[in-house]
């Protein structure tokens, strides 16, 4: 009898677990007109280089007093593993980026430190190549 709770308990676990998990390696994007997230979609290792490019390509901080664009949309992506990114803007281990693309501008980076202090990136990198592998094509950009 034991043997059959502890293991409908490790069942119960692993499940939820790998739920969870699951759950952490979605990319979310987030449509800042409409206020909602309007696409989910599982990441790739493709994907995972593709930003870790990003985050060896940046350029600078980004210096607007209001960072969060009016309109436009931010990309999501939690990185599985972590990444520890050394630098002369960026001396941390980033768990998720998140790119904003304002319309009309630049797309630039926010990440969070190991004291999940928000900090914002330029980089020189095309994002063209993720947003296609997404299958996105916000409303205002053609």
């Amino acid at each position: 009898m034991m043997k059959r709770i502890i293991l409908i308990f490790l069942i119960i676990i692993f499940t939820a677990t790998s739920v969870f998990a699951k759950g952490l390696e979605n990319i979310e994007i987030f449509d800042i007109n409409q206020s909602k997230v309007v696409k989910t979609a599982e990441s790739s290792p493709a994907i995972q280089k593709e930003v870790k490019s990003y985050l060896e390509g940046i350029t600078g901080i980004y210096g607007r007093i209001n960072p969060i664009p009016d309109k436009g949309y931010m990309i999501k992506i939690p990185l599985e593993p972590s990444l520890r990114i050394e630098n002369q803007w960026l001396n941390s281990v980033v768990e998720e980026v998140i790119i904003l693309v304002p319309e009309g501008q630049k797309p630039y980076l926010l990440v969070f430190d190991n004291e999940n202090k928000a900090l914002f990136f330029t980089f020189e990198v095309k994002i063209d190549k993720l947003v296609k592998s997404l299958h996105y094509k916000h409303k205002n950009t053609e």
